[in-house]
Parts: C-alpha cells; structure tokens; sequence
C-alpha cells in the first residue's frame, strides 16, 4: 500500500469540530430564536422517499427535521417521486414535489422569481452536481450545502457530450454566482477540494461533519468468520466492481470469507453478473436495502467495513459502521480522508489492489482489528446530528444578521 502525504489544507480551522461552531451554552432552539428566521424554503434534486436516495438526502432530512423542531417552518422543494404523493409532511417539515427529476431545476427557478419559493426569511440550496442557481433569483439569506466536487463523476454517468455540459456548469459556469455565497460542506478535506478545483474562498465555507444516529452502537457479537460489507447504492461511483473483485482475491487466502454489498441500483445487473461469473454467488451476496435495524445488526457482526467509492464528500457509512466498533478500509478521496484516521480507525488505500493488502492485514490480525476497531468507536463519538444542525443553521443566522448590514451600506 502506498501511504502519501497529507495535503494541504486551506487557511482556517483544521478540525471539523471547530469549524463554525454554536456557543456551547445554547441549543439550537435558542440560536433560532435569536436569529429571527422562522420560515425556509429548501430545495434539493431529491428527497429521502426517492429510490436513489442516498448520504444527500439523509443529511438534508436529519438536519431539516431538527430544525422544524427548533420552530422553523421548513419546507423543502425536490423533484416527483413514481407513485408517491406531492405533498407530504415529514417529521415536522413539509416536502413539495413539484417537477420531474430534470425539469426541477428551472422550474424551481421560475418558481423562485415568481415568489412561490424565496418568499421566507432564508433560501437553502442543495447543490448536488447540478446548481439550482438561487442566487439569480433570491435575495434572501441564503445558504448552500455542498458536499463534494463532482469532477469525473459526470463522465460515469452520463454521455460524453451531457457529461461536458455538466462539467462546465459545475466548474466554469456556476462558481461565479456563489463567490459571496456562504457554503457548508462535510469534511475538511471536501473543503479543500471545493478550494481548489471551483475556485472559491477557503473563508466563505464552513464545514459540518455529518452525525450518527444513536442506533448504530455496540452490541451483540462478532460473525464467527471473516464478514466484510460494503454499504450505498448500485451505481458506478461506488466503484462496487472493485469491491467484488478483492473479495474474489481475498477469498482464495480466506476460505471462509463471507462478503455482502448492501443497497439498490441500476447497477445491480451488472454486478450480479460480476458476481456471477467470479462463481462468487455462494458467499457474496446482494441483499438490496435492508431496514435500519437489518443494517445495524450487518454492522454489528462485520469484522470489516469496506469503501472503493471514487467521490464522497464524507463516508457516512464508515462512521455508521465504526459506531458499532467495525474498522474501515476505504480509498483516499476527499471526505473518506477525515470520515477515517489512517492507522487509528481504518486504513486508506489507493488501488483495487491495496484494498486486498488492507483488508487481509486486518483480518489476520486480531489485535490490528480490535485496535482499529477501538480507533473507529472513538472516532465516532465525535459526531452528532444534532451538532451537523446547530452548526449549519448558524451559519444561515449569521448570514441573516449581515444582511441588514449590507442594505443599510
């Protein structure tokens, strides 16, 4: 395994919890009442009912539904669901579905220059991949969550002339609009990488780890041989390919392996035919989503938890698992460089290959995983939704107390 160096990190805090953080004395109850902003619009590409939803849409939901319950009206404008209702109200804020999965994005701008949405004390824009532009059309207080830089994820999902088009606008024709714009991301290192590659202010992005739900903790016991899983939806920015094929590897040290790739997608034909043709079908399984307390329970027993995703701007998934105590091997990308602690909660790796050697040294090794698994409970401990909420709705406050500033000058 190649370990590399650190990179460097823009000026301000180097530590996601001291990035923007509320005053310890106050909830976030308090900080809405002292900001005066008690109605938002939100608008996001999808919302948590869609199939494909994902760390996006968890994040969006986990952070909206604590501020309804600090008395903000919130609601959040995405794109249809098949089959399901266009208005629905959940855990305290209110989603409007109002257009298909691409015609969101205009629609939610004529929208916002109509009124219909923008009409409240503050805007939140979801910038995921494509921009909804809300600077164009609100003058309200506003606020953007950008996780991560899409980069060649354009080129993975779509044709090569959509996929120049969507480069374009993410790195040319958007950062433009949102120099001035207040930006919260997930990880230091996602923020570094929105440094460097769109152009903006280091001091213009704050960052707000994501949270864990409690559920995920310690319990039960460990599979009696070796179990790795791999959790996110089935689609190419996963990299699950490379997943299948080092546990193909793996499998002829550890007979006994067990290996398991949770979640939905349009790949999933794909892979069952990888798997398929690894006559791997006897010990790697792709279950499909599974419930919450399914996945605990998966996490629970896993001796490993395993990441070959090309883009994250966290790992929401490692964190998850190093709650219950599982250690991580994941590749090195922006976000997974701070979801894990290189040799203290996981180890980060750079090829298909390296995910072998990581794997195996963590899986021959009883005290290796029970040290990293340790490092990876501890870690997690860190992290807390109701903290990822009160950090970001202080940075909508703060922006909302500087724009009566800015009229008067």
């Amino acid at each position: 395994m190649r370990v590399r160096p650190g990179r460097r990190r823009p000026a301000g805090p180097d530590s996601a919890l001291t990035t923007a953080t509320p005053s310890p004395n106050g909830s976030l109850s308090d900080l809405v009442e002292a900001s005066g902003i008690r109605r938002v619009d939100v608008v996001a590409w999808r919302d948590l009912d869609d199939p494909e939803a994902g760390g996006s849409e968890i994040h969006a939901h986990e952070v909206l539904s604590r501020w309804a319950a600090a008395g903000v009206d919130v609601r959040l404008w995405t794109s249809r669901v098949d089959g399901a209702a266009r208005e629905v109200e959940r855990s305290g804020y209110s989603v409007t579905r109002a257009a298909g999965r691409y015609a969101v994005f205009p629609r939610t701008a004529l929208r916002g220059l109509s009124g219909r949405i923008g009409s409240g004390d503050g805007v939140v824009e979801i910038w995921n991949g494509m921009p909804f532009l809300s600077p164009l059309w609100s003058r309200r207080p506003r606020l953007v969550f950008l996780h991560h830089v899409h980069a060649e994820m354009w080129q993975m999902v779509l044709s090569r002339a959509l996929a120049r088009v969507g480069h374009t606008v993410e790195h040319a024709v958007a950062p433009p609009f949102y120099r001035h714009q207040p930006i919260v991301t997930l990880s230091e290192s996602s923020k570094l990488e929105i440094v460097e590659r769109l152009g903006f202010s280091p001091d213009q992005i704050s960052v707000a780890s994501p949270g864990i739900d409690p559920r995920f903790s310690l319990g039960g016991t460990k599979a009696p041989e070796p179990l790795v899983v791999t959790v996110g939806r089935l689609v190419p920015v996963k990299r699950f390919g490379w997943f299948i094929d080092a546990m193909t590897k793996l499998r002829a040290e550890y007979p006994d392996l067990q290996a398991v790739v949770v979640g939905e997608g349009y790949e999933r034909p794909a892979l069952e035919a990888q798997v398929r043709a690894a006559g791997a079908g006897g010990w790697l399984s792709l279950p499909g989503r599974l419930g919450d307390q399914e996945l605990v329970d998966l996490y629970r027993r896993a001796w490993l938890v395993v990441s070959t995703s090309v883009r994250e701007g966290w790992g929401m998934t490692l964190t998850e698992a190093g709650a219950c105590g599982t250690p991580a091997v994941a590749t090195r990308i922006a976000g997974h460089e701070d979801a894990v602690s290189h040799g203290s909660s996981g180890l980060l790796v750079d090829t298909m290959d390296d995910v072998v050697t990581a794997a195996a040294a963590i899986l021959s090794d009883d005290q290796l995983r029970a040290r990293l698994g340790d490092g990876a409970l501890r870690t997690a401990e860190r992290f807390t939704w109701d903290r990822t909420a009160s950090v970001s709705f202080g940075v909508l406050a703060a922006e909302a107390a500087r724009a009566p500033r800015r009229r008067a000058g």
